[in-house]
């Protein structure tokens, strides 16, 4: 009888954890089942039920044979096969729409990351934080990647207000309504802490973690992934600022282009008319009719963006944090 409570209590945590792993990975075969070893571990005498979801983001190694394995083997894991590579950020909302428990963790596969952080960074939520970003304070990488990585880390500190010193640990943790209102792409995964700070989700602490030496496989960095990093923060705050209000944008610069073009072409007519200079020969004619059409243009743009935001402003509804019952 007490082993059928066991297994009907068991049953039910499985099919709402307290605790959803989210790993996305990409040819990562030869760490998977040291760490799901590692997870079962940490979270052992732990007081939270979890589940592990990888997410094999186009791997063309075993991984996938690999989490179909330990997913029969093991109730606690389950997988997600990608048909090719579409990046991390995709890959981390495929495994965020599909976790089901009241906080989500994201690590990464390589062995990196230590599961052994994850109870004080859930104690942390279970404490008010919306969110917890690893800091890895000592770092085992090449200086390749960790210069880059402090000069990426502190523009981004400095552009988002967000104090952090670690925007690309891959070791965080969220309240479940967190995730649910975010929406990655591109590189954005690096953006999460702003993304939630954005949607209302302010209370963001750091925690140092431990850092691991990478034991298998090959780092999948490259200078690319920072240049598309830093583009895609520019398009963030572009977004956030002006997805609304698009004519305060274009509309400025169409402002200040009509009006220099236009002061131009007017001190052109005045030495014309009242001097009798000829204009065939001026450059400065020329500057002045581009500056005209151009801030003409940006007008046109930011009128354009007014129409289509008008036509959309129906399904962008505000995050509601809490009301009273009535």
């Amino acid at each position: 009888m007490q082993e059928k409570n066991i297994d009907s209590q068991k049953n039910r945590n499985l099919a709402q954890p307290d605790v959803s792993i989210v790993v996305p990975l990409l040819n990562e075969d030869q760490s998977l089942k040291e760490l799901t070893d590692q997870i079962q571990h940490a979270l052992a005498n732990s007081a939270y039920s979890y589940e592990i979801l990888f997410v094999d983001d186009g791997s063309t190694d075993g991984s996938w044979d690999i989490i179909s394995k330990l997913a029969t083997e093991i109730n606690e894991v389950k997988g997600v096969r990608l048909r090719r590579n579409y990046g991390k950020s995709d890959a981390l909302q495929t495994g965020f729409e599909r976790s089901t428990g009241r906080f989500v963790v994201t690590m990464d596969a390589d062995l990196q990351d230590d599961p052994l952080e994850i109870p004080a960074m859930i104690e942390k939520l279970q404490n008010g934080a919306d969110l917890v970003s690893g800091w890895k304070k000592k770092r085992h990488d090449p200086i390749s990647k960790t210069i880059p990585s402090r000069f990426f880390n502190a523009v981004t500190r400095w552009v988002t207000g967000i104090k952090l010193h670690d925007f690309n640990c891959g070791l965080k943790a969220y309240r479940k309504e967190v995730v649910d209102n975010i929406n990655l792409y591109g590189e954005m995964h690096r953006y999460v802490p702003l993304l939630a700070k954005w949607e209302g989700f302010g209370n963001i602490e750091e925690q140092v973690v431990k850092h691991h030496p990478r034991k298998y496989g090959k780092t999948k960095f490259g200078i690319s992934r920072f240049l598309n990093g830093f583009l895609d923060l520019v398009t963030l705050l572009f977004i956030n600022r002006y997805i609304n209000r698009p004519m305060h944008f274009f509309g400025l610069f169409g402002v200040l282009f009509l009006f220099v073009g236009i002061a131009i072409n007017l001190y052109l007519a005045y030495i014309k008319i009242f001097l009798g200079e000829p204009l065939a020969n001026r450059p400065l004619l020329f500057l002045g009719l581009l500056l005209v059409m151009v801030g003409v243009q940006f007008f046109s743009i930011g009128f354009l963006g007014e129409l289509l935001n008008r036509g959309d402003e129906r399904s962008q509804k505000p995050n509601v944090a809490e009301e009273t019952k009535s």
